[in-house]
């Protein structure tokens, strides 16, 4: 017995050193592709915007040869301010002023934006008292969004992934794993297809200046809640039924969000990610005591349910079968005799 327990203790130990080198090669590897990143944006993006700069100068200059009245330093006092009501989302184009930033549909908007940690950032409040609202509106409404999120998910897994895939286990008799990493690659097409591939084509169709690749891309950026707020809707001049419009794609942002969750939740029980993930975890060894208290090992919206199957995996794990198996069990014929 006490073999197994410094055998088992080695070999936890042997782990917990696995565990930190693969938490140092995870660390080394995200930053390495921050890194290339940084280098591929830079390399695709710096000529681009080189030669944009090149063209406003000689727009600029062009301007003021033609308009030999206007000198270059009131030229730049305008521009300034021009740039600076852009940012606040207000633009001097004629064609722009028909659209209000803070109507009713668009306030709407706004708000689901910064709930959803999405912020376009083309609007943002332009008051002193809108701002502190602002801080806290979002302190009470993004958790109480997690929240939400939380149990619309929780729910919705229970009815898409876990009953359909106990279901067909049962029905098939395939493999358990086999069948929900199936399922799970079934649920990600449709996805797909429901929320990003046909709000794309409408989105081409609908925004006059988007093809199909920047619609996609808006689709992508706005469900990873990235939100640049390059591309955002609804904001032409010449858009009609504009506060219908709006309200359309705030409904399909928040069920967009929802179905990712959903998705990532279903890839997060898999038990090929669950193995993945517990590489990187720091491996601690569980008393009696701490047997009964919840361990966060999912990074998802995991249910209690599966945490409590974990634990018994566990209690397996610190107490062996020849271990347990050395205590008495009850029997059917009465008393253990004497």
């Amino acid at each position: 017995m006490l073999q197994c327990l410094s055998g088992s203790s080695c070999a936890r130990v042997i782990d917990g050193y696995k565990s930190t080198w693969y938490f140092l090669v995870l660390i080394l590897s995200y930053a390495l592709y921050l890194i290339f990143g940084a280098l591929v944006f830079s390399a695709v993006e710096l000529p681009y915007e080189e030669k944009l700069r090149q063209q406003l100068r000689a727009d600029k200059q062009q301007f003021l040869q033609d308009h030999e009245c206007v000198s270059d330093d009131r030229l730049e006092e305008f521009l300034m301010k021009a740039l600076e009501a852009s940012n606040y989302g207000v633009s001097v184009l004629q064609n722009a002023t028909i659209n209000w930033n803070w109507d009713f549909t668009s306030a709407l908007f706004f708000a689901s934006t910064v709930l959803s940690t999405t912020g376009y950032g083309h609007t943002v409040p332009l008051s002193d008292g809108g701002k502190a609202f602002c801080i806290i509106y979002s302190i009470v409404g993004i958790p109480f969004t997690l929240l939400l999120l939380t149990a619309v998910v929780q729910r919705i897994m229970e009815f898409t992934t876990r009953r359909p895939v106990e279901y067909l286990h049962r029905r098939w008799g395939m493999s358990k794993t086999l069948m929900a990493a199936l399922h799970a690659g079934l649920l990600a097409i449709i996805v797909l297809s429901c929320f990003f591939l046909i709000p794309a084509i409408i989105f081409s169709v609908l925004e006059k200046d988007w093809n199909f690749l920047e619609s996609f891309y808006f689709c992508f950026i706005s469900l990873s809640t990235i939100g640049l707020g390059d591309y955002v809707p609804g904001e032409g001049y010449h858009q009609r039924f504009r506060e219908l419009y709006k309200l359309g794609i705030t409904l399909y942002l928040i069920l967009g969000l929802i179905a990712m969750l959903v998705v990532l939740e279903t890839f997060c029980e898999l038990q090929e990610m669950k193995k993945l993930r517990k590489m990187f975890y720091l491996k601690k060894q569980k008393t009696e005591d701490q047997l009964n208290i919840v361990d966060h090992d999912h990074l998802s919206f995991a249910s209690v349910s599966d945490q409590a199957a974990s634990f018994k995996e566990d209690r397996t794990d610190l107490f062996p079968d020849d271990i347990i198996g050395a205590s008495p069990t009850p029997t059917s014929n009465g008393p253990t005799e004497r």
